[in-house]
């Protein structure tokens, strides 16, 4: 009764996407079968099944699956998030053409953010991308993305196995590719636009030892290139290698992965209601360390014209990542199949702003100021810091440049387990599964001295070292458990259904070592809150069908219910109890707390039909409705009034602000054509909107909520009915491609629709396309000798389309943060196997 009342509010269907030049492939419909124990040789991995893209029918729910080969057309290098923005429902946005830069990229699937989202690597969790590090890596930085066997996405919501605790609004999983069969080598040169230049290498071993049952690669890259509004290298090392071990008893699969990446950031234009200076790019001054000096005067301070556009001297990610995993697929009988894998993940890195003493003196004067208790207090940007000899003193203080250097570091050290049980007993498919990790992490704020007599010994590529104080330091330690039953009935030939739930238990204390001294950190009553919160939830259901209309159409249903996790990072204003302003606000969250929570419904019907004799030989098409209620959204609002990104270095804690329902109505379509094998046009249109439930409140002490209400009252924000920001209403995505053989050609047009900046929607950016593409010409392998050789180019926004890429909700009226576009680039690879 209960799931019949919830379905009358809604359905939801995944989009489909087909292949761009070679054809389509389908998965199996049922749940995934134990293998047999006479398995014999290693199975081709799915995910190096050709250079298509492939649509999976997930039993009950459908997810699209993009093939290496077609990540790698998009641009050799990318992220496989970027690589899936083609896909219908799926809107991404980076700064750089690849997808890389973390501090800037945005993923929003169905109005869901990437917050929201869950991430696995060939099924480990890779937690939920948020840019300061304590839960995980990004895909990029998990595997090169030469390496990638496909990108799955499951929009609406993923399988009730994915190991996530961000898995609101469906889930994200990569797939590394299987050593190959035969021995072999194969080699990449890219150069291009800004300097670029990226180097892989790849060597498999082919099948070797006693019954040819063994194989492995061992590959490595290394990334260079310009920042392309700024003199700024981004790029950095990685090294992959994986061995597999397969026979009758079972497979055996290892993985390593190591990744060293120095990344200078991108800075975004800050807009408000009294801002209106617009520049399009707000670049860096590094190197030219002559013109900061010039910029700020005497005493660190920025031109007050500038307001929050002032210019850093250079800002950085710098990242290093050791992962490895050992999976064991116990092949117990021909109708059962025992799955374990164990997994470790160490992370140190370093988030870094070079900026004016001025921006930051609130923080300094805190610190270096002996007699601070006393002394006028300076306030930031031009607002006191004059020629006084308190003034000079902490220009001295902090190295005579007139800039300051502010961290924030990071250390993480998660281990974890999985273990799924897959039984195969006819008519039903019962999987039982288990996850748990134990996550240590640590974040620091410290801050250091630029020194105006070596301003060789500060750079984006050094990490900085002797801190002249450190703001403060916060420790998480955090288990996470996650249980799942379900069972794959097939009730009839044409009728599947398929239920189940999952648990979601997360045990987590947080505690501040160092905390920040009085007057540091805006918004701070007393020290930062320390303490543990456990949200246990033990039945989050999922239940759903899929019945056979024809051989060629087919009508599936999904209802299931998920679970956010509290973030349990400690470091910046964020969706985290641990850096609210009080410890009242964290002890009504650990007692009163709702943790985020959605309803996912999603009805679809999906057709593939042949033609013969007729010029259109093939066509695809499916059509999705979905309908989310999304319950106890959470807002972070930053309590420095400059505190949005690209606005401030200073930053301040957060009001957490739970800003109730959220309800979404969405319709994902998209058909390809095939004309014979020469030449197919995909295009998905995807309709989206998410809408505010009620206002609500936000209060100085860190506490704030849904008014349930719209309209009205004192302190009052008027989100009632308004959509969320950040998020396209409509998008287009077309794929045409051409392959004649030694001649391949691929056209990208993706078309972004406005988006609201504000909660309030009151401001909006406008909408955008851009167009991308690929010429690919295969040489005569047998005549230089070599397996395979190819040369390629690719032009990326080919019209050189300029406006808003990522933005950056700010809380108040007309005030956000907008990153700009790439422009229009080039690159040419040269690839040889042997």
């Amino acid at each position: 009764m209960f799931v019949r009342n919830r379905l009358r509010a809604s359905i939801s269907i995944l989009a489909f996407v087909a292949a761009a030049h070679a054809g389509l492939a389908h998965a199996e419909d049922a749940a995934p079968a134990a293998a047999p124990a006479n398995a014999g040789s290693a199975k081709a991995d799915a995910g190096d099944a050709g250079s298509a893209i492939i649509v999976t029918a997930k039993t009950t729910r459908s997810a699209t699956a993009v093939t290496g080969a077609e990540i790698q057309k998009i641009l050799p290098g990318v992220s496989p998030l970027k690589a899936i923005q083609t896909l219908p429902g799926v809107f991404y946005v980076t700064a750089d053409p690849w997808g890389n830069n973390e501090q800037n990229a945005q993923i929003f699937i169905h109005g869901f953010n990437y917050q929201q989202l869950g991430y696995t690597l060939d099924g480990l969790p890779l937690g939920d991308q948020n840019y300061g590090n304590y839960n995980g890596l990004a895909p990029q930085r998990a595997v090169i993305s030469e390496n990638v066997g496909r990108a799955v996405v499951s929009t609406g919501a993923g399988d009730l196995g994915t190991a996530s605790t961000s898995n609101l609004g469906g889930a994200i999983e990569t797939f590394t590719s299987d050593p190959k069969a035969n021995l072999g080598l194969d080699v990449a040169e890219t150069i291009g636009s800004y300097g670029t230049s990226r180097t892989y290498a790849r060597v498999d071993t082919g099948s070797f030892g006693p019954g040819k049952e063994t194989r492995a690669y061992l590959s490595f890259a290394r990334q260079r290139a310009r920042a392309w509004d700024f003199n700024g290298i981004q790029g950095g090392w990685q090294a992959n290698a994986k061995l597999v071990h397969e026979n009758t008893a079972g497979k055996l699969t290892a993985y390593f992965d190591y990744s060293d990446k120095t990344e200078p950031n991108e800075d975004a234009t800050s807009y408000s209601a009294t801002q209106t200076y617009t520049p399009y790019t707000r670049p860096y001054l590094y190197p030219n360390y002559g013109a900061q000096k010039s910029y700020l005067d005497a005493y660190g301070n920025t031109p007050t014209a500038d307001g929050s556009n002032y210019r850093n001297y250079y800002s950085d990610a710098q990242r290093t990542d050791y992962l490895a995993y050992l999976k064991y697929d116990a092949y117990l009988s021909d109708k059962i199949t025992w799955s374990n894998q164990v997994y470790f993940h160490h992370n140190d890195g370093v988030g870094v702003v070079a900026g004016p003493l001025g921006q930051s003196i609130t923080v300094i004067q805190a610190y270096l100021d002996p007699n601070y208790a006393t002394d006028t207090h300076f306030t930031g940007n031009h607002n006191g810091l004059n020629n006084t000899a308190l003034g000079s003193a902490l220009v001295a203080a902090t190295g005579g440049s007139g800039l300051v250097i502010r961290t924030t570091e990071y250390r993480i050290d998660r281990e974890g387990f999985l273990s799924t049980l897959h039984a195969n007993l006819g008519a039903h498919q019962i999987e039982f599964g288990a996850w748990f990790e134990h996550n240590s992490a640590t974040q620091w704020r410290r801050w250091y001295g630029a020194d105006d007599s070596n301003p060789s010994s500060f750079s984006p590529y050094i990490r900085p070292t002797n801190p002249l104080f450190t703001q403060y330091q916060g420790e998480a330690r955090v288990e996470e458990l996650q249980l799942h039953l379900q069972d794959t009935w097939r009730l009839t030939p044409r009728l599947l259904v398929e239920g189940g739930f999952k648990t979601s238990a997360q045990w987590a204390n947080g505690w501040y070592p160092i905390q920040p001294a009085t007057g540091s950190l805006s918004g701070l009553s007393g020290g930062l809150p320390q303490g543990r919160i456990n949200t246990l939830r033990w039945f989050l259901p999922a239940f759903g069908a899929k019945y056979d209309l024809t051989s060629h159409e087919q009508l599936y249903l999904n209802v299931q219910k998920n679970l956010r996790q509290y973030m349990t990072y400690l470091g910046g204003a964020s969706l985290s109890p641990w850096f609210t302003g009080s410890q009242a606000a964290f002890d009504t969250f650990a007692s009163q707390g709702k943790p985020e929570t959605s309803w996912t419904y999603e009805i679809g019907l999906r057709s593939r039909r042949t033609f013969t004799g007729s010029p259109l030989s093939a066509i695809e098409a499916q059509v999705n409705y979905y309908h989310v209620v999304f319950n106890n959204r959470q807002l972070a609002i930053n309590t420095n009034p400059g505190g949005i990104a690209g606005s401030g270095i200073t930053g301040g804690t957060a009001i957490l602000v739970n800003v109730g329902s959220v309800h979404t109505d969405g319709v994902d379509a998209a058909f390809t054509l095939h004309f014979g094998q020469q030449f197919s046009l995909y295009n998905a249109l995807s309709y989206n909107r998410s809408t505010y439930q009620s206002d609500y409140t936000s209060t100085a002490n860190g506490i704030g909520a849904a008014t349930g209400t719209c309209g009205g009252g004192t302190n009052v924000v008027a989100t009632c009915g308004k959509v969320v920001p950040g998020s396209p209403t409509w998008m287009n995505k077309t794929v045409a491609s051409l392959n004649l053989g030694a001649l391949e050609a691929q056209v990208i047009g993706d078309y972004i629709g406005s988006r609201y900046a504000t909660y309030t929607n009151d401001t909006s950016v406008p909408s955008t396309f851009q167009a991308s593409a690929r010429v690919t010409l295969h040489l005569p392998a047998e005549k230089l000798h070599v397996a395979k050789a190819d040369v390629s180019l690719n032009v990326t926004n080919i019209s050189n389309t300029t406006g808003a890429s990522s933005l950056s909700i700010g809380s108040a009226s007309k005030n956000y943060s907008v990153y700009p576009i790439a422009p229009r680039q080039w690159f040419v690879t040269f690839g040889l196997g042997f």
